[in-house]
């Protein structure tokens, strides 16, 4: 029995190696659908316990700033405690707080359970993707593992509103919240049974360098959000974030200075390695903000349904569906030097699609743009691919800590300069002076478009209407834009770096 629950990977069979992916795909679809699911929930959720405004931004951000502020500190830790006892205490911390939230009783209930999720999830993400690589030496087998991995990473953003959407249709806000427990439970038990215990030899455990990492993380992504919120002229965020870029940069020279690193920063002196990782920010920065424009023309200029338009998203996801099992072959025979761009080229192009579609944008032609996104973002899998293949085993918690760090930076760095473009964009257009609107009702009408469209069906002014819905399409086109050469530019210069030589498939010499 003993050595049953304390499986080796090199003693894995072929079929548990598979069987253990479809247990690591689980528990990383489950932490991301959390990530959305919630946006769903939140109208109800204000309705039944009443959260100010603040409180709303903090039951949403709460999970991501943990996730992104522990992610380091967990994965060192993983890697020295045991990443399997690591990703079973995740889940069980997962499950148990999920169902928490039947006794809530306010919003800072809310906010100390979506906390606390987000401290397990740092626990499960990185620990997912560093057994991929330990489990998988073979690595055509490696190669397609990390596929699914990052296509069940798209799905589960994808899919949370949809899920929740599906939810809400018959059941209160906390069920966004229970589904997580029989999917916990299945991965403790899945877990217990199917994978393997993994240690890494580390050095002693640095808990200057972990506060340096939490603290510095957390300030960052506090940061950024507030001043995607509050605007350029908060003098709070930039101080935080000034504050923050100094511990962060303090915690990278700790590690430089090191000679047991706990973020060996030595990694980015290999250009396969800096590839990917650049490939996953740039790639989330510009996809964050226009999927988010995208979702709100949904739902205000089509007033379909959150769940109707979470449907009307899925292009997307089959994009991601139908390229990311490809791309790794493809990548295998033409070279991940063209393959990778060249997938994040015609994400770009996805997104130029929708700035030349002008300002009467139609469903049509975003269905068309979002398959072409997501079959580009599908070549992700590559990046994770190349991070890991030019990783020596013992470091694959520190890499895929970092990747996951650099899709959490790109998603707030994206949704906080290109969203405040966009709504920067959008007041252009409006010109809210030419309205005979005054104090509130204009500052509701200049914010957004769903306040706009609010205030003109309530005094029955037409012309706010229509001019409201051409300052909004015009603010989507000009973002998708910049979203579009971002990512054109970004192929460029990751086409540059990727060495010629490198094969996915082939172990490298470290």
């Amino acid at each position: 029995m003993h050595n049953f629950f304390n499986r080796k990977a090199a003693e894995m069979t072929a079929k548990q190696r598979w069987t253990a992916l479809i247990v690591l795909a689980v528990s990383l679809f489950v932490i991301v659908m959390d990530m959305t699911i919630l946006i769903m929930a939140l109208p109800d959720m204000i309705q039944d316990i009443k959260p100010s405004a603040s409180q709303q931004l903090w039951i949403v951000d709460i999970y991501s700033l943990v996730l992104a502020g522990f992610i380091i500190p967990m994965s060192v830790f993983a890697d020295k405690w045991g990443r399997k006892k690591v990703l079973l205490l995740g889940f069980l911390l997962f499950g148990l707080t999920s169902l928490l939230i039947v006794f809530s009783k306010g919003p800072e209930y809310v906010i100390g359970v979506r906390f606390v999720l987000g401290f397990a999830g740092a626990m499960i993400m990185p620990t997912t993707l560093s057994m991929i690589r330990t489990i998988f030496t073979n690595a055509k087998e490696r190669a397609t593992a990390l596929a699914v991995w990052a296509m069940v990473s798209g799905l589960g953003a994808v899919l949370g509103p949809i899920i929740g959407g599906l939810l809400l249709e018959r059941f209160s806000w906390q069920s966004t919240f229970l589904i997580n427990v029989p999917v916990a439970t299945f991965a403790v038990v899945a877990s217990l049974y199917l994978l393997p215990e993994i240690k890494v030899k580390t050095g002693s455990w640095d808990l200057i360098g972990t506060m340096l990492s939490i603290t510095g993380m957390i300030g960052l992504v506090w940061s950024i959000k507030e001043i995607s919120t509050e605007g350029v002229g908060d003098t709070t965020s930039w101080i935080v974030g000034i504050a923050a870029v100094v511990i962060l940069i303090t915690f990278i020279v700790r590690n430089i200075r090191s000679s047991e690193p706990m973020l060996d920063m030595r990694l980015f002196n290999n250009r396969g390695f800096s590839s990917g990782m650049l490939a996953a920010f740039l790639t989330m920065f510009s996809m964050a903000a226009v999927i988010l424009l995208v979702s709100q023309w949904l739902q205000t200029v089509e007033s379909l349904s959150p769940l109707s338009a979470g449907v009307h998203l899925l292009p997307m996801a089959g994009g991601a569906l139908l390229f990311a099992p490809l791309a790794p072959k493809l990548a295998t025979r033409f070279g991940p030097k063209l393959i990778l761009p060249l997938g994040i080229a015609i994400a770009g192009i996805g997104f130029l699609i929708i700035y030349f579609s002008g300002n009467q944008v139609v469903y049509f032609t975003l269905f068309i743009a979002l398959l072409l996104i997501g079959s580009g973002t599908g070549a992700l899998a590559i990046a994770t691919s190349i991070i890991m293949v030019v990783t020596p085993v013992e470091k694959a918690g520190n890499a895929s800590a970092m990747e996951e760090v650099m899709y959490d930076l790109g998603n707030v760095f994206g949704i906080a300069v290109l969203g405040s473009l966009a709504s920067s964009f959008y007041r252009t257009h409006l010109k809210i002076d030419q309205f005979d609107l005054e104090g509130e009702l204009a500052k509701i009408s200049n914010e957004s478009i769903a306040g706009a469209l609010e205030v003109a069906n309530m005094l029955g002014i037409t012309e706010l209407a229509e001019i409201s819905t051409m300052a909004f399409n015009n603010s989507l086109i000009t973002t998708s834009l910049i979203g579009g050469l971002v990512l054109i530019g970004s192929a460029m210069i990751i086409y540059v770096m990727i060495p010629k030589s490198l094969n996915i498939t082939k172990e490298e010499n470290h």
